[in-house]
C-alpha cells in the first residue's frame, strides 16, 4: 500500500497519545471505505497549539479533532466557525475547505442523530443535567430543532443562566435554568432528560444526580457517559420502562458526522460501534 499523501491525513490533538478510542474506530472506518488515510493521535502542550495548527496547514491535513484542553482556544487559530460553533463558542471538529480551516462542534449534532432514531425532538420538553460545553452544544442543537422548552439543571447558577440567555436571545427558545440541590425530580411533563455531566465515567456506580424514582415510563433518559456505556442512571431508567440512548449511541454518531465531513462518505456505523466496542472491552 502506497503512504498517505499529505491531504490524506487526520489528527487529534489534545488527548494523550495512547488510549484514543475515536483514533481506533476511524481507522477501521477509512480501511472499510478503502481509502489510504491515516489519523493520528497528538499530544500538544496548550501553549504550542498555534504552532500545531500551522502545522496542520503547512503539512495539508485534510483536518481532525481537538480534545481537552484545546476547544476553546482553538477559535482564534480558525479561519471560519459553524453556526453551531459560534454558538458553543468552542470546535472539536476542523475541516480543510480549498485553503481554509473551518471548525465546528458536533456533540449537539450527534446527540440529535441518536435521540431522532426514537424520537423527533420538536415541541418537546427537555431536561438538561450540566451547563458545561457539551450541554450548550446539546442545548442549542435542541433549540435549533425547535423543541418547546429546554430546562438546565446544574450546580453553576451563572453557567446555566448564561446558556438559557443564549438560547432566549439567540434561537427564540423557551428556557429555564434550576439550580442543582441534590437529585433533581424530573417533572411529569419533559420528555427527555440528558445527562450531559461525566458523572458514572468510568465508574458504574456512580449515580447523576437525578431522583430516579421520578422517571415515568413515556420519559427517555440519555446518557453522554460511554464508559460504561450502560451507567447506573439508564439502569435505574430501564428497570422504570423507560427508552435509553447511551453514550456509545452519541460518540458514533459524533465520529459518523466528522468521518462525513472530511471525506464525503458516510461511515458505516455498525462497524464503528462494533470497533468502538471492541476497544474498549465490551
Amino acid at each position: 500500500m502506497s503512504s498517505p499523501s499529505l491531504q490524506e491525513i487526520l489528527c487529534c490533538l489534545g488527548q494523550p497519545v495512547a488510549g484514543n478510542p475515536t483514533q481506533y474506530l476511524m481507522e477501521k472506518a477509512v480501511a472499510k471505505a478503502g481509502l489510504d488515510w491515516r489519523y493520528l493521535t497528538l499530544e500538544v502542550d496548550p501553549d504550542d497549539l498555534g504552532d500545531a495548527v500551522r502545522g496542520m496547514r503547512a503539512m495539508g491535513f485534510r483536518g481532525g479533532n481537538f480534545a481537552t484542553p484545546h476547544q476553546t482556544a482553538v477559535v482564534e487559530h480558525l479561519d471560519q466557525l459553524s453556526e453551531s460553533a459560534r454558538l458553543v463558542g468552542a470546535v472539536n471538529c476542523v475541516c480543510r475547505e480549498g485553503d481554509a480551516l473551518v471548525g465546528s462542534h458536533t456533540t449537539g449534532q450527534a446527540f440529535l442523530t441518536a435521540l431522532r432514531k426514537l424520537t423527533d425532538p420538536a415541541e418537546k420538553k427537555i431536561v438538561i443535567l450540566g451547563a458545561g460545553e457539551a450541554a450548550r452544544a446539546i442545548a442549542i442543537e435542541l433549540g435549533k430543532a425547535g423543541c418547546a422548552e429546554v430546562v438546565v439543571v446544574s450546580q453553576t447558577p451563572d453557567h446555566g443562566q448564561a446558556l438559557v440567555e443564549l438560547l432566549a436571545g439567540q434561537l427564540d427558545t423557551t428556557a429555564t435554568s434550576v439550580v442543582l440541590e441534590g437529585d433533581y425530580a424530573v417533572p411529569g411533563d419533559a420528555h427527555v432528560v440528558v445527562n450531559a455531566t461525566s458523572v458514572g465515567m468510568g465508574n458504574s456506580a456512580d449515580q447523576a444526580p437525578l431522583a430516579v424514582e421520578t422517571l415515568e415510563a413515556h420519559q427517555m433518559v440519555a446518557d453522554l457517559v460511554f464508559q460504561p456505556p450502560r451507567t447506573q442512571l439508564l439502569h435505574e431508567a430501564q428497570q422504570r420502562d423507560c427508552q435509553t440512548i447511551d453514550g456509545l449511541a452519541v460518540f458514533v454518531a459524533q465520529a459518523a458526522i466528522a468521518f462525513r465531513m472530511w471525506t464525503d462518505i458516510d461511515a458505516d456505523t455498525v462497524l464503528m460501534r462494533e470497533a468502538l466496542e471492541e476497544f474498549l472491552g465490551f
